[in-house]
């Protein structure tokens, strides 16, 4: 692998083919297998969006008894110290304000984040849609569309209550995001040079264009593709993406990243501290990991471990994929039910 961070490439595609369906095979090869190509600046290319992921034709099985879940299980809403701090602040430090590798998996929601979301449906947000925003590791075929397909996961007793979740949000969790594409960084998803032709107006970002197009009123937010050696850059765009939402009166879930390729942890603590910043939920997907093999990364240190989305099942809850989709569901029924409060 090489030294520039954005180069994110396969090496164990092969090995996770011979196992898996069709519909998660053909998802990895389309989500991670070649580089990130998107610039920090504007390209004169103008990418067009990946195909429709190919429907499930097949049925995960079922463990012939639901397991108990020993392995790790987030907490289910924990409160953290998130506040509010105003938008031209200084430039980020090396540290912020919380630990934030001891903050929970799942959000908490504060009262502004409360007031954007009722801002969205005053303004006529689908309080039944959100929308994904970011790289490879987002494209449905990998992330949540499991969840709009009867068959591809399993909840088992502990976690069946998230099925109203589940039912709340039915067909966004498949739908094919603007704002999301293999070869996306930070920076495409801001860029109007890398929005779909075929779907999105001149002079509209894809941002712009899933906010036009699908009328979320919460969008979850994952870039794990940075630039080696500047994270200024990596801050500058996310806090446009977060803007951008917030500005359209959408609610955004900011994710943590389960990788550490710049070393220091640098990238994390910036989402922390946008978060803190905008004051809005933090997803936090590294804390997930940690307790995993290898803390669920393949040995290029970048890629998730994979096995289906059984999460009644302790063996199969040893990779990270599953716990990706879970927590993900997980911090969306927390925010749902928040958001939702009287």
């Amino acid at each position: 692998m090489g030294t520039n961070s954005m180069m994110h490439t396969c090496p164990h595609v092969s090995k996770l083919l011979l196992a898996l369906p069709v519909f998660f095979s053909v998802g990895i090869i389309a989500s991670c297998s070649s580089a990130s190509t998107a610039p920090d600046s504007a390209a004169v290319v103008v990418a067009t969006n990946t195909a429709p992921a190919e429907q499930p034709k097949a049925t995960a099985s079922r463990p012939e008894s639901a397991a108990t879940m020993t392995l790790f299980t987030p907490t289910a809403v924990a409160a953290s110290s998130i506040s509010s701090v105003p938008v031209d602040s200084p430039p980020i430090p090396a540290h912020t304000t919380v630990d934030w590798e001891d903050l929970p998996v799942i959000p908490t929601v504060s009262e502004h984040a409360r007031e954007i979301y009722a801002r969205g449906l005053a303004a006529g947000r689908d309080p039944h849609a959100f929308s994904k925003v970011g790289d490879c590791q987002n494209v449905p075929s990998m992330f949540l569309s499991i969840f709009d397909h009867d068959g591809f996961f399993t909840l088992g007793s502990e976690f069946e209550y998230l099925q109203p979740t589940i039912d709340w949000y039915s067909s966004s969790f498949s739908w094919e995001s603007e704002a999301v594409r293999r070869g996306f960084n930070a920076a495409s998803v801001v860029s109007p040079l890398w929005a779909n032709p075929e779907s999105c107006d001149p002079g509209e970002s894809p941002l712009q264009c899933e906010i036009r197009i699908h009328n979320p009123s919460i969008a979850i937010v994952s870039l794990e593709t940075w630039w080696a050696g500047k994270p200024e850059n990596y801050e500058k765009y996310v806090r446009q993406i977060l803007e951008g939402l917030i500005d359209e009166n959408v609610l955004p879930i900011l994710a943590t990243k389960a990788d550490n390729l710049e070393g220091d942890h640098r990238i994390n603590q910036i989402l922390v501290q946008l978060a803190e910043e905008y004051d809005i939920p933090l997803w936090n997907f590294w804390a997930a990991v940690q307790p995993l093999p290898d803390h669920g990364l393949l040995d290029d240190q970048f890629h998730l471990t994979f096995d289906v989305n059984n999460f009644d099942d302790p063996e199969v809850m040893k990779a990270a994929w599953p716990w990706r989709n879970l927590t993900a569901l997980q911090a969306l029924d927390a925010v749902r039910k928040a958001v939702s409060r009287p």
